[in-house]
């Protein structure tokens, strides 16, 4: 930059810039967009020419959308408009973008409507922005709308849509899309949307689909980029294949923070906190310096190992050596990880002697863990705090009322359903999918809507039957409503769990993989169950469920029945 206002000087010196918007321009670009500028200095010399045209207010709005100052962009394109100065083809997709970035919307259609008044609702570029910004504001339909009515679809186009989908958490649909895609002839998608797709098939656990990318990136691509390896690492690992997600990780030739964290949560989440400690010292070795968010992994492999002693003395490197004030997350863990372990009374006192407010996210997990350990008392607590937070969450009432049936206070029970009913919440029924030749099957508990409904419910029979033979008794505890032990065990019999391992059997070949995702954390019964299934069809099963990862194999859980 020093070197920058020297040659300014030196041309303010000799009188070549007067006048000459052209050389101004130049100047305006070098400061304004490169690395080492100045967006102030940049302005100090727009604001010295005369007459400023479309060139210098588009150079400068990128300037500030580099400098992520999106709001004054805006601005400038509204002087640009007062100055009566015509925008073209370059003005929108940076102001697209500048609405993106600020969340917009109501900016961004007044932009659309300018685009409409001056001729570039036909610009392949401004369309793909007009698609980028729908969807970073959530607005899908218009995303969708301005796609339909394109006449030259690109692959930029593809990969807009497609990250739209996945941002807003529509996983299914971006699969449906990216297979659109590929149908249509656009199968060479570059780096930017596999890397959508692979978010989706982490989301949705659809391992057989990430493997397809992997293989085409690996066919197509000699060199893939730090952001592309660590979105493979993150789709193995929370598909359940961690092992494959360790080897990718290991054969990193440079590997960042992201990457870390990607694998020491990867790690954490499987149960395996000593690995995910032990890369964790690697990563300090290495001279890479840890952020917050690589520290909730670490504190989330503690908390899901058991390990109580080692989470307290982290959650104290991480405040007094790295200087990294916790932040509620830090909290989050440490509550979980100690009121998990049975100390809800030492967890609490954490809680009440925060410097911050404790969340939704942190009484969340005090209220878990009291109903793994069926304290009445801290459960009340911090159901009255939760319903304070977060009055519209129905999992929390839920949770709340299966506590008090699993002590068979069925008036209390009855009474937490009725206030949910009363304030008109409607509870999101678990469910199970598992992947069988690259696609995702859903169901829900007690589910008959199948094609293949008959077959599942033969194979549960044939399952059952076996069962007997290993001393399975169904744990009807489970089953959190009053009801007598013939419908309890009629409803343990068909959970979503169970449904989704009698299609993977019967549609699998002998000694391969089941892998399911639930959106739930799994039951006890559905754990025992599981556990001797692998056993006894020789088979390893993989459950992906709310809070971590089961891999299921020869009778025993890697969880150690610690969940």
């Amino acid at each position: 930059m020093e070197d920058f206002k020297q040659v300014h000087a030196q041309i303010l010196k000799l009188n070549q810039f007067q006048m000459d918007s052209r050389g101004a321009g130049n100047l305006i670009t070098v400061c304004a967009l490169s690395d080492w500028g100045s967006m102030d200095y940049a302005c100090s010399i727009f604001r010295n020419i005369d007459d400023p045209g479309v060139f210098e207010f588009n150079t400068m709005i990128r300037g500030y959308i580099k400098d992520r100052n999106s709001q004054e962009a805006i601005l400038l394109y509204k002087e640009m408009h007062q100055r009566g100065i015509k925008p073209d083809n370059f003005t929108y997709p940076a102001l697209l973008k500048a609405c993106s970035y600020l969340s917009a919307i109501r900016e961004g259609l007044q932009i659309h409507g300018h685009v409409f008044k001056f001729g570039f609702e036909s610009d392949v570029f401004v369309q793909n922005s007009l698609i980028n910004m729908y969807g970073k504001c959530g607005e899908i339909k218009l995303c969708c709308r301005v796609f339909e009515k394109m006449d030259q679809i690109s692959v930029a186009s593809w990969s807009a849509l497609l990250a739209s989908h996945t941002k807003l958490g529509l996983w299914r649909e971006c699969l449906r899309l990216f297979g659109e895609m590929s149908s249509e002839g656009f199968w060479r998608a570059d780096e930017s949307t596999l890397v959508s797709v692979l978010s989706s098939c982490t989301h949705l656990g659809a391992l057989d689909l990430g493997r397809s990318i992997h293989g085409f990136l690996s066919r197509n691509i000699s060199d893939l980029n730090v952001i592309v390896q660590t979105s493979l690492i993150d789709m193995y690992v929370k598909c359940g294949s961690i092992e494959k997600g360790l080897i990718l990780f290991q054969n990193m030739p440079k590997k960042n923070q992201l990457s870390y964290t990607v694998i020491i949560s990867g790690l954490a989440i499987h149960g395996r906190a000593e690995e995910a400690l032990k890369i964790f010292q690697n990563m300090l070795k290495e001279g890479l310096d840890p952020d917050e968010i690589v520290y909730v992994g670490v504190l989330t492999a503690c908390s899901h190992g058991g390990l109580v002693d080692e989470g307290r003395k982290f959650f104290d490197k991480m405040r007094f050596e790295h200087q990294i004030e916790p932040t509620i997350q830090h909290y989050g863990c440490m509550v979980d990880l100690i009121s998990r372990a049975g100390k809800i009374d030492e967890a609490f006192e954490l809680i009440k002697s925060m410097p911050k407010k404790p969340n939704d996210v942190i009484w969340r997990s005090l209220l878990s863990s009291c109903k793994v350990h069926q304290d009445f008392e801290f459960a009340e607590i911090a159901s009255r705090n939760l319903f304070e937070l977060d009055p519209q969450n129905t999992s929390d009432y839920v949770l709340l009322s299966n506590i008090y049936a699993k002590a068979h206070r069925w008036e209390d029970a009855a009474k937490t359903r009725k206030d949910m009913v009363n304030k008109g919440l409607n509870q999101i029924p678990g469910c199970s999918s598992v992947e069988v030749k690259k696609k995702v099957h859903k169901f829900v508990s007690q589910d008959k809507s199948h094609p293949e409904s008959y077959a599942i419910y033969e194979m549960i029979h044939q399952m059952e039957w076996q069962l007997r033979f290993e001393g399975y008794a169904p744990d009807i505890s489970e089953v959190l409503f009053d009801v007598d032990e013939e419908e309890k065990t009629e409803r343990l019999r068909a959970h979503s769990q169970k449904l989704a391992i009698a299609y993977a059997l019967i549609h699998t070949s002998e000694g391969s993989t089941i892998r399911i995702v639930k959106n739930i954390r799994m039951c006890n019964d559905c754990h025992t169950y599981t556990k001797l299934i692998s056993k006894i069809f020789d088979r390893t099963i993989i459950v992906r469920d709310r809070n971590r990862f089961h891999l299921f194999k020869d009778g025993i859980c890697s969880c150690r029945d610690y969940w």
